[in-house]
């Protein structure tokens, strides 16, 4: 399959983006194609409905990757109870044509112990593009960044890892089976 990450951090060294890049790595090692667009390192203009949103190159990338995407993954730090606004940005210049029936993982990273209005947020939204919300989500926060900021501490930090790991198991398994072919099961009564 081939995997859209959006890292939405404005923040050099995020830990959202570092969870990012780890669901990434692991991701790629199960076979598939994944590709980080981080939001820090590629800036996208403030979108405007009075110009073209494919104008600039970072935004013309990231819709032409979606377009292609089979599956995609949101990462975002929470701010103030919701996402970041540069996540929010990025997702103005997208619609359902880059989301329509494809699952959609969301994590958050928060300085507090869990992120989750921002990943209610996010579920809301995916829904709004006709995307197909991952019935797990990832959460990191409080001491759980220490995991990510000391550069994958797995031996003190094995839970959370865990975690990751199922939710991103059961993410790339729905995103899978939406991908085969329906078969035919159906026959005609006359």
């Amino acid at each position: 399959m081939q995997i859209v990450i959006i890292a939405g951090s404005n923040r050099q060294g995020a830990t959202s983006t570092k969870v990012a890049d780890y669901a990434g790595k692991r991701l790629a090692q199960q076979g598939h194609q994944v590709r980080l667009f981080d939001l820090h390192a590629q800036p996208l203009p403030l979108y405007s409905p009075d110009l073209n949103a494919g104008a600039s190159e970072p935004a013309a990338a990231l819709q032409q990757a979606m377009l292609a995407a089979d599956a995609v993954i949101l990462a975002t730090p929470e701010y103030h109870g919701s996402f970041s606004g540069v996540l929010k940005n990025a997702l103005d210049f997208l619609g359902q044509s880059h989301f329509s029936g494809k699952t959609v993982l969301s994590i958050s990273t928060a300085g507090g112990p869990v992120g989750v209005s921002s990943l209610q947020q996010l579920q809301a939204i995916i829904r709004n593009l006709h995307g197909i919300n991952s019935p797990e989500w990832i959460s990191v926060g409080g001491s759980q960044r220490e995991a990510f900021e000391q550069g994958g501490d797995f031996e003190n930090h094995a839970g959370i890892y865990d975690r990751i790991h199922r939710a991103l198991d059961t993410f790339a398994d729905l995103a899978s089976k939406l991908q085969r072919p329906a078969t035919a099961t159906s026959r005609v009564i006359g």
